[in-house]
């Protein structure tokens, strides 16, 4: 039997998560208060204390740090943009910008801040099983092979080098990770897989080191000018910070960037296996460190641990109605199933144990695109909408904060996420029904394409790309 919850199997194995700090948040006005003890919150301390050390700085968990999806994730440091380029190139052509050399330098910047993290990470002394392998997608189908080489198309013309991308052959992509089916596929250079946990709490007793003060189980309810509203009182501060990614709805209207109904909190659930015996692994390859996803329209992640597992996850049941969250993160047995097939179909000879089931959310803006905001006249800001590539972008996201806090106009604050808006999501019941006919229909795409050996996308998932507002 498996383990199913205790919010990840990353965090399970560390017991440091369960250590509680405070939980009454300070009574001196400070400079910085962030809400929100993931990624995105621990980065923007880490550089905001770097650039202002005088400054007192707080961060406010409401559970533990990592709780969210900084602690549940695939372990994935990736080079994807958190959106879709053509969206961010549109916007800034709209602003009289060159909308493609924009979104082209941003593709770039965010493979920078790999290199950056990493060498925070040495600085430090967080080690986080951190290996860079690179990333490899794989198709599997003939249609899947097109759109592997439409997105490699797509990715060479918004910024992406010979260093960066380059496509695989079938024997090549065998080579890499020797699956049971693959056709071709893409191999992104510089990914980095590591152990997320062991990042986030790596971070956190870095940032402590530095000064920063962690509050856990204190809950903002509301951010105003000069103070913010916790369930355990007030605390009065120069500048506030919002990186709570998908639990964004519950503070939607208080910060900018935020309305009614601006993020939804969407479920991707995670499975992983008991250590894997050395002789299986001798055929299989996958000992470099790289990710693993494929070009299904309902699409896996995965990677083999520093502990010779393999983490895989999906979306499964993709939502909860009313935008409800994950909880401790338990899984439906059908999910498990799902996840468990595909990791035999990628696999067809391989034995494998699940130990360890566990689900999380990640933020979704209508138009799949994170933006972040900071208001001078009030100093409150926000990141929110990673949809799934947050590891690496919660390090640039961090950066650009700092650098709209201290009124610096850079590089940085130029990018095209910075003051992005997204629109907002349908009311319930259209919500669930859409998102939850999107995934449905995915699904069924995928086994069309498969069984009549389609060449190219179905019109069935065109037509889920219509709903879901994303390309196919």
């Amino acid at each position: 039997m498996y383990n199913n919850g205790h919010i990840s199997h990353w965090l399970d194995q560390h017991p440091r998560h369960r250590i509680s700090r405070a939980k009454h948040p300070p009574k001196s006005r400070q400079d910085l208060v962030i809400a929100g003890g993931g990624l995105s919150g621990l980065w923007t301390a880490y550089y905001a204390k770097k650039r202002f050390p005088n400054w007192k700085i707080s961060i406010l968990e409401a559970h533990t740090i990592g709780y969210g999806a900084s602690g549940r994730n695939g372990g994935w440091m990736s080079t994807l943009l958190p959106g879709k380029p053509g969206i961010y190139e549109k916007a800034a052509n709209l602003q009289g910008k060159d909308g493609k050399a924009l979104v082209s330098r941003f593709q770039q910047v965010m493979i920078d801040s790999i290199y950056e993290a990493l060498d925070v990470l040495v600085a430090e002394d967080i080690a986080a099983d951190q290996k860079q392998g690179g990333q490899v997608l794989v198709a599997s189908t003939p249609a899947e092979l097109r759109r592997a080489h439409r997105a490699f198309n797509s990715a060479v013309a918004y910024g992406y080098g010979d260093a960066d991308l380059r496509i695989l052959s079938r024997d090549e992509v065998k080579s890499e990770i020797n699956l049971g089916s693959a056709l071709g596929g893409l191999k992104y250079s510089h990914t980095v897989s590591l152990d997320p946990a062991k990042l986030t709490l790596g971070l956190a007793s870095a940032v402590e080191k530095m000064g920063v003060e962690i509050y856990e189980n204190t809950r903002v309810d509301r951010i105003a000018k000069g103070v913010v509203f916790t369930d355990s009182g007030m605390v009065a501060t120069e500048h506030a910070i919002s990186t709570l990614e998908s639990y964004s709805n519950l503070l939607e209207g208080t910060v900018p960037g935020t309305s009614t109904r601006s993020v939804i909190p969407v479920n991707s659930s995670m499975i992983i296996t008991r250590p894997i015996a050395d002789h299986h692994w001798q055929r299989i390859g996958w000992n470099q460190g790289q990710c693993l996803m494929d070009a299904a329209h309902t699409f896996i992640y995965a990677q083999r641990t520093a502990d010779n597992r393999i983490a895989i996850g999906g979306r499964g049941n993709p939502y909860r109605y009313g935008s409800g969250h994950s909880g401790q993160g338990a899984v439906d047995s059908r999910t498990v199933r799902l996840l468990s097939a595909k990791l035999q179909s990628l696999f067809p000879k391989l034995p494998f144990e699940v130990a360890h089931t566990w689900r999380g959310t990640i933020g979704v803006t209508r138009d799949w695109c994170a933006g972040l905001y900071y208001n001078e006249e009030n100093g409150i800001g926000t990141v929110r909408g990673y949809a799934g590539h947050g590891v690496t972008a919660t390090n640039l996201a961090a950066r650009t904060l700092v650098d709209r806090i201290a009124g610096d106009e850079t590089e940085l604050t130029q990018m095209p996420w910075n003051d992005h808006h997204s629109g907002i999501w349908e009311p319930e019941p259209l919500r669930w029904l859409g998102v939850h006919s999107m995934y449905r229909l995915f699904g069924i795409a995928d086994s069309y394409e498969q069984k009549r050996n389609l060449s190219d996308t179905s019109l069935i998932a065109r037509a889920a790309g219509r709903i879901a507002g994303v390309d196919t």
